[in-house]
């Protein structure tokens, strides 16, 4: 993965794509991550394609499995659906706040943990992946990025994801 392109955004909205770029080259067995918004949008992606954190269109240095059909806009989804769903079924049973959740497949595992105000964070590893250390690298990123995930810095995300081409 390559660094990401900053132009144009405020420090707050840099420090994320690092930290979202740092927690796909860092942890082994990570394949893509995305940040998603309480309404489902897009706000940071690993994908390169995507205008995220690797940038628009930028060759990655090392060739990364794709995500889910490669595209970010699938992961976001599917990070979107599971946060709903697990989130009602918590409600459902009374059992509080959903922190994290995981779904172990055959070929990979999506990870998905709340980071502030209904954000996400979802993770496409691979089958093998250690989950502990994909679960505590995730921690750290919801730690760091919770209090700077601000109104304004979500809005100046999705500007910046509308506006790649």
């Amino acid at each position: 993965m390559t660094a990401p392109s900053t132009y144009g955004l405020s420090t707050q909205a840099r420090n994320l794509q690092w930290l979202l770029t740092d927690l796909v080259e860092e942890v082994p067995g990570v394949n893509s991550v995305a940040v998603v918004s309480s309404d489902g949008l897009l706000l940071l992606s690993s994908d390169p394609g995507a205008g995220g954190a690797g940038g628009a269109g930028e060759p990655q240095a090392t060739p990364r499995p794709k995500g889910p059909r490669g595209a970010s806009a699938d992961l976001a989804t599917i990070v979107s659906g599971l946060g709903s769903l697990t989130t009602g079924a918590a409600a459902l049973m009374e059992f509080g706040t959903v922190k994290q959740t995981m779904v172990a497949m055959e070929n990979g595992s999506v990870f998905v943990m709340a980071i502030s105000d209904g954000s996400l964070l979802g993770v496409h590893a691979t089958p093998d992946c250690d989950m502990s250390v994909v679960a505590y690298h995730m921690a750290l990123f919801v730690g760091r990025a919770g209090h700077v995930l601000t109104p304004e810095v979500r809005s100046e995300l999705r500007q910046s994801m509308e506006n790649t081409p």
